[in-house]
């Protein structure tokens, strides 16, 4: 596919194109191993390439899976049931302590799933073996995870923690809607959070972070709003936002109701919420941080973003990316513990699948993975690869700096705030050429049509919520060709409803404007005209033309010189473009006909004095056919 393609796919599959690579379970099947008895002898060959890596350590328990969870966990366990794992887990360590003898480990993360749900005689087991075991390098700030109900109620385990040596650790609060809480499966509150940071403080830790998810279909933006003024209200030093990925997880079902626009929206609510409360992130980044200088992530985590520096994952379903291998541990699949253990019985790697990486599929996964910064560093990629990022994605590099999705500086490629609302459509171009193609076929099964979409969308969507009576604007903008035809510009939504149908640009009013200042704030924002004289076409109220509720709007248009301004997509439209107008009578019948390279949208509209009817529509949103067709006879 050409990079127009893959940018436009990656936008429709939005909610799977990110930052995790490869797209599905079975991406890699052509590169596994699939004889065991080779596995330990390659995984021993592959780390004698490395001098050094990070440790990942699962800890797969939580009280219960949230239905937004797509990792592995198990849920409602005993003390004895995690006994048994942690002796299984030490095992698995001293196999990779043997592989790993003499490598320098520079980052170190215990995660889960809930690590702090382990006894502290558990906790301190594994880090007296990460210690013990393992080469760490000099610095090294260790890393763990917790919940606001464990921090709350045990501070004697927040205090054992800091003592083991562990100087970062992150609270998932992920919103404080309690409505949201409940849909979701899990506990909060204020009292609980508010003691869970008490005791997290109190146990010394001065690196404390708060992770913060948005993008669900019932989460309001006043919702997600609250809970980012509380979460600052708490002082972390570092709140990270994850965008709900709804790929594996129980809810995956409600993701065709979530736009685009709705994540992109929310993120820059975010951004300038956190902003103005003294925390700093590049524009598209995912961690923010009012520490100076402080990325925020843990070392684990930021030497992988930046370097592409490899990793061993152990535990369950745990993940590893070697100098040119990836693997999943026994457990990612079935999510249960028995063949992991029986592996670890034998003496044995507990490998489920494992793949021996081309260079370009290892290339993704580095790529893929920086976006978490929102920028690729070309002398990190260069040392990772002996390869010129700008050399190796020559069309890819061309396509965002033309379309102003990226810009280099400093020694890297970073997203812009357009590349930010749009990163999902930009991530895919950096794929393999397999999984280019894939991203083509992989989710199409997972569409439920738009009128199922549509219909998710409107289940969440009050009108109440917004300003009213609802009042919008919309502007057809003419220009005429180099042969003298006649051409209009046309915005692709990026929102329900009508998302990924062409429109006139346009919006809903501010209750602190007249319907012309919507009108040229709409197409500037839009489509990136600006100066040009609008005239007011006709009034159109038809009580059925919008599906979330009654809105009228008052149509504009305007002719401009296309020579004179750049169009460029911007806000909720995920891509801007002149169309050619083909337009033929019939008595009171006319066909209207847009063309755009090989994107055709027709209409067949009645006219009967001031009256239009659409009689068919093919790829136009709402009624805009009929705006249209008025503008083009008025103007």
């Amino acid at each position: 596919m050409n990079c127009r393609k893959v940018y436009e796919t990656g936008l429709l599959y939005h909610h799977y194109a990110n930052t995790a690579y490869p797209l599905t379970p079975h991406s890699f099947m052509q590169y596994r191993l699939n004889d065991p008895d080779e596995i330990r002898d390659f995984v021993t060959a592959e780390w004698k390439k490395a001098e050094e890596l990070s440790l990942y350590i699962h800890i797969p328990f939580c009280k219960s899976r949230c239905r937004f969870c797509e990792y592995v966990v198990l849920e409602h366990t005993d003390e004895a049931c995690e006994d048994a794992y942690v002796e299984l887990l030490l095992q698995e360590m001293r196999m990779y302590a043997e592989i790993l003898r003499g490598k320098r480990i520079v980052g170190y993360d215990l995660g889960g799933g809930t690590p702090a749900k382990l006894s502290v005689r558990n906790l301190r087991r594994i880090t007296d073996a990460v210690r013990a075991w393992f080469c760490i390098a000099d610095g090294v700030v260790f890393s763990v995870e917790t919940t606001p109900v464990i921090a709350a109620q045990e501070p004697e385990k927040m205090q054992a923690l800091y003592d083991m040596g562990y100087r970062r650790i992150s609270m998932g609060v992920q919103t404080v809607s309690e409505r949201l809480l409940n849909e979701l499966g899990r506990e909060g509150s204020a009292s609980v959070y508010e003691r869970a940071v008490e005791n997290i403080r109190r146990a010394g830790f001065t690196s404390f972070n708060i992770d913060l998810m948005y993008g669900f279909l019932y989460q309001t933006d006043a919702d997600f709003c609250n809970t980012l003024r509380y979460a600052a209200g708490l002082h972390p030093e570092h709140i990270t936002l994850y965008r709900n990925r709804y790929k594996g997880t129980k809810i995956e079902s409600e993701a065709g109701g979530v736009s685009i626009y709705k994540a992109v929206y929310q993120y820059r609510l975010a951004y300038q919420m956190l902003t103005d409360s003294g925390y700093r992130a590049n524009i598209g980044k995912n961690t923010f941080s009012r520490v100076p200088g402080d990325y925020g992530t843990s070392d684990y985590l930021t030497k992988r973003v930046i370097y592409g520096t490899s990793y061993v994952g152990m535990g369950l379903g745990a993940q590893s990316f070697g100098p040119d291998y990836l693997a999943y541990n026994l457990g990612a699949a079935e999510k249960r513990m028995e063949r992991y253990e029986k592996a670890i019985r034998e003496g044995r790697l507990p490998i489920q699948d494992i793949y021996r990486l081309p260079k370009d599929e290892s290339i993704a996964k580095m790529v893929s993975v920086a976006f978490y910064f929102a920028f690729v560093d070309l002398a990190a990629f260069k040392a990772r690869f002996g390869l010129d990022f700008c050399d190796y994605f020559r069309e890819e590099v061309d396509f965002v700096l033309e379309n102003k999705l990226m810009e280099l500086r400093e020694g890297r490629l970073w997203l812009t705030e357009r590349g930010a609302d749009h990163i999902n459509g930009v991530i895919p171009l950096f794929y393999s050429a397999r999984s280019k193609e894939e991203l083509k076929t992989a989710f199409a099964a997972k569409q439920k049509g738009e009128e199922n979409d549509e219909a998710l969308f409107l289940s969440a969507y009050r009108i109440e919520d917004y300003f009213r009576p609802s009042l919008a604007a919309d502007i057809a903008v003419f220009a005429k060709g180099d042969a003298g035809e006649t051409r209009l510009l046309l915005i692709k939504r990026g929102d329900h409803p009508y998302m990924n149908h062409w429109a006139l640009a346009g919006g809903f009013m501010r209750s602190d404007e007249t319907l012309e200042q919507t009108a040229a704030r709409e197409l500037a924002e839009e489509t990136g005209v600006t100066g040009c004289r609008l005239r007011p076409v006709g009034t159109y109220s038809d009580p059925a033309r919008d599906p979330r509720g009654r809105v009228v709007s008052c149509a504009f248009a305007a002719e401009i010189n296309p020579a004179d301004t750049e169009v460029m997509s911007g806000d909720d439209a995920l891509d801007a473009g002149w169309f050619t107008v083909s337009l033929t009578q019939e008595g009171d019948v006319y066909t209207l006909r847009l063309t755009n390279g090989g994107k055709v949208l027709s209409a067949g509209l009645r006219r009967n004095g001031d009256r239009t009817e659409i009689l068919e529509n093919d790829g136009l949103a709402f009624d805009h056919a009929k705006i249209i067709l008025d503008a083009l006879l008025t103007v």
